[in-house]
């Protein structure tokens, strides 16, 4: 009996549960489906809003892929083009100039790319702009200050005067130092002597448009101090310079006397022997440049009488600065002179020079190719081309 009345009440129960279970599933299908309508028909009824925000997003991804194209795009050129960075210009008056130059489709673009790239300082400069370029290349290259180069050469033998006029007449370098005496230069310049003839080496430079005189003329100066240095290592013995300088001032003489190669160390072997043996050096470039603006072209018995310490027929020794500016190969000469025993030379009229040991040998010559000058005298070899 106990058992049949256990039985009966756990089957009861059992009933119970299950009836429980069926409803709360029931209830819980009924409800995913009254949502699940409730979502249809709020769909359906905003079907117009999709559709709108489905047209916004491929309107807006189109945009972006429009304008993607466009910056990272070749620029339309056949061949390198110059771009000029102007002072003040902003990102948006670079993609104004670009646009009006038909190099780039929107003026904004410029600004999306700086947006981008917010690192980016354009420089400014001329630039070589390439038909390999995209606008983002253009914008990297403005940042990056790499404008043009020009090259202006400093030839040997020229002035320092003669170089700052070179400069002015390029018309793309900013001219600080005109109308300055050698002094003010070399103080403007901070250089080791207070005159700066001679200081500057004579090469070709690189510059940007817009670069200064000076900052040129101070890299020629470091070469030359550089390439002094290092020749003054390697300078033969028993040499009668007392510095580095007199060794420069030498060769600013030699640099003028002559330009073919293979006579500069024979002009310096005889300088330099001229002056162990306690002679004059009697160099008409030194007197020319003593002259200044007296000097017209040909130098007069009156000319050679001037007082001047760049006189060489009236003072011993060395003049007191360089006379010109100089290459490596005139130092070079200075510090290694050839072997010679002339202690004179007389110019040929073809560019060359006669030596001579003795003084009536030199007189002989004088008269040879001095009273005599030819229609064709010239005191620099002709060049064949």
């Amino acid at each position: 009996m106990a058992f049949n009345k256990w039985f009966k009440r756990a089957k009861r129960s059992h009933r119970v549960k299950k009836t429980y279970r069926s409803r709360k599933t029931y209830r819980s299908r009924k409800s995913y489906r009254a949502k699940k309508s409730y979502l249809a028909r709020w769909f359906y009824r905003n079907k117009w809003f999709y559709r709108v925000v489905f047209l916004s997003i491929a309107v807006i991804a189109m945009t972006v892929g429009h304008l993607y194209k466009s910056i990272t795009s070749t620029i339309p050129l056949d061949s390198v083009e110059t771009f000029e960075v102007s002072k003040g210009d902003t990102a948006y008056s670079l993609g104004v100039k670009l646009s009006e130059k038909g190099w780039v489709e929107y003026p904004f673009l410029t600004r999306i790319v700086a947006r981008l790239n917010p690192e980016w300082v354009p420089k400014v400069g001329k630039y070589a702009i390439e038909p390999t370029m995209n606008l983002l290349d253009v914008m990297a290259l403005f940042d990056s200050g790499q404008s043009i180069f020009y090259s202006i050469t400093l030839l040997e033998g020229k002035t320092t005067q003669d170089f700052l006029s070179a400069m002015a007449a390029r018309g793309n370098i900013t001219m600080t130092l005109t109308g300055m005496s050698n002094e003010e230069i070399a103080k403007t310049l901070g250089l080791a002597f207070p005159h700066s003839e001679g200081q500057f080496f004579a090469n070709t430079y690189r510059y940007h448009e817009g670069d200064t005189d000076a900052s040129i003329l101070k890299h020629a100066n470091d070469l030359l101090v550089q390439t002094l240095a290092d020749l003054w290592e390697s300078k033969v013995a028993d040499l009668p310079y007392k510095s580095p300088y007199e060794a420069l001032v030498m060769a600013s003489i030699i640099e003028k006397e002559t330009g073919v190669p293979e006579e500069r160390p024979l002009i310096a072997r005889v300088f330099i022997s001229r002056l162990e043996k306690g002679m004059r050096l009697q160099t008409d470039p030194t007197v020319i440049y003593g002259l200044g603006d007296l000097f017209k072209g040909n130098l007069t018995r009156k000319g050679l009488q001037h007082s001047s310490p760049y006189n060489t027929y009236r003072v011993y020794g060395l003049p007191p600065t360089p006379i010109a500016n100089v290459g490596r190969e005139a130092i070079a000469a200075a510090l290694n002179p050839g072997k010679t025993d002339a202690l004179y030379f007389v110019a040929k009229g073809d560019g060359t020079h006669a030596f001579s040991k003795t003084l009536s040998e030199h007189n002989k010559a004088v008269r040879e190719f001095q009273f005599k000058r030819r229609e064709d005298y010239r005191s620099t070899p002709v060049i064949a081309k």
